[in-house]
């Protein structure tokens, strides 16, 4: 199977997943549970609950039991999308070529359905740890990953908010996205190493390669946001420089961060030799990080 079929093996599985947590009950809340279900069940990339479940695939091949952290994982995720699109923040009108959930819904029903899926994210875990008897201090520790990595994120955005239109040092603007877009994705790993029972250097050799690739994913999202194609990306091109965001491209030109994504992505791979073929997966999806067009 070659990576593009398993990318989307994987994805089909999450797909399948997420689609049992929408209520489809008849319900005063109804047209809540379709904005949740509008945001979760869209064509997003399933990157974090695929890394999840391919790290811990590299100790265990049972990854099944990591399907409630990689549901819930995917579930903040998109809390996380629709409150960045909010007028109060990004007051983007297009994700994934369809209009923005307050777009489709309304503002009040698209904060209330980031919060419904922030929360069903804690329901589905807690649900598996008092139903499950087995490795529960794991769950627990994993659980604990979980919530500093949503901490983290907020923090992220809030300094993206808090800086847009202003100058901002190289520490700063590597520290927002570290948070911002970063704390998912090595949660994600961590997570996926933690529940897997890895040892504590592998989970720091993860953790490392994590981080290397949720900054690739932000920098490559810069260059995108810069020269993307519009129709591919579902969404306006050139809109960070407009509001006056500081990003890797303008903050460094688009030839210096196209090197620095490059730079990165090798350092990701090199950790993973130690894993040999186990790690082919995690390796692809790391140049796939790298040459995506959305």
């Amino acid at each position: 199977m070659n990576f593009k079929e398993e990318l989307s093996k994987y994805a089909k599985i999450i797909n399948t997943e997420l689609e049992k947590q929408i209520s489809q009950e008849s319900c005063p809340e109804e047209i809540l549970n379709r904005s949740m279900e509008y945001s979760l069940i869209s064509t997003g990339k399933r990157l974090r609950p695929i890394l999840m479940i391919a790290t811990y695939q590299l100790f265990n091949d049972n990854f099944q039991k990591c399907f409630p952290f990689a549901i819930a994982m995917e579930m903040v995720h998109n809390f996380s999308l629709i409150h960045d699109d909010l007028p109060g923040i990004d007051n983007d009108d297009f994700r994934h070529g369809k209009p923005t959930n307050h777009k489709q819904f309304n503002e009040a029903t698209a904060i209330l359905a980031g919060d419904g899926l922030l929360n069903r994210a804690y329901m589905v875990i807690s649900e598996n740890i008092m139903n499950g008897k087995e490795d529960v201090e794991l769950k627990i520790k994993a659980l604990t990953e979980f919530s500093f990595a949503i901490d983290r994120m907020i923090a992220g955005e809030y300094v993206d908010t808090e800086f847009e239109g202003k100058e901002i040092s190289s520490q700063y603007l590597e520290y927002m996205h570290q948070n911002k877009t970063g704390a998912l994705i090595k949660a994600s790993v961590r997570i996926g190493a933690i529940l897997a029972k890895a040892s504590e250097d592998d989970i720091n050799c993860l953790t490392t390669y994590a981080e290397k690739i949720g900054l690739a994913f932000q920098i490559k999202d810069d260059i995108l946001s810069e020269i993307g194609d519009v129709k591919k990306l579902g969404k306006p091109v050139g809109n960070d420089r407009e509001r006056g965001k500081v990003t890797f491209v303008t903050k460094y030109g688009l030839q210096e961060a196209q090197r620095m994504l490059e730079k990165i992505i090798y350092e990701a791979i090199e950790l993973l030799r130690i894993y040999g073929e186990k790690a082919t997966f995690l390796k692809e999806l790391a140049i796939y990080i790298k040459d995506r067009e959305k």
